[in-house]
């Protein structure tokens, strides 16, 4: 059975979006076991490098990835798929003998080199931008909507 594991940088603040993520992680959970973790964020300050502070967030979030992962980054740079492609991608990572699927979200500035790096996968949730709060729900949703796609259900028309 495929486990998923989603890490991000930071809580979502947002009422609205952690109403959401709670409706989506509830689906998915009918479907996959699925894990959320979030690390802490590093203060974004006037004066302070943005290298400094994505090389921390990207540490953080180093801790967590368990080494057998496959690791998927999300940034705005990365590969668009469509989602009955991401539902293969899942189908076909669920088939190996791997440790899970890691997403990892970044905060504000995004993720660090090392972290994009470091993934088997850079996915691209749209070349529209996207808070990384909103990219979060839109992340669950369509991880939601690939388990129906293989289930072969109505949700996905």
């Amino acid at each position: 059975m495929l486990r998923i594991r989603i890490i991000v940088v930071d809580r979502t603040r947002a009422a609205f979006l952690r109403e959401g993520e709670s409706f989506y992680l509830q689906r998915l959970r009918k479907y996959v076991a699925v894990e959320w973790d979030a690390v802490r964020t590093s203060r974004i300050a006037k004066g302070r490098d943005e290298r400094e502070i994505l090389k921390a967030e990207g540490e953080a979030l180093g801790r967590k990835i368990a080494p057998k992962e496959y690791l998927v980054a999300l940034d705005r740079a990365g590969d668009l798929l469509g989602s009955e492609q991401l539902a293969r991608l899942l189908e076909h990572l669920g088939r190996q003998a791997i440790g899970g699927v890691c997403f990892a979200i970044g905060g504000p500035l995004g993720l660090s080199k090392n972290v994009l790096e470091r993934a088997q996968k850079v996915l691209s949730l749209s070349r529209l931008t996207l808070t990384h709060e909103m990219s979060r729900l839109v992340l669950l949703e369509q991880l939601y909507r690939a388990m129906t796609i293989l289930k072969g259900e109505k949700y996905h028309k």
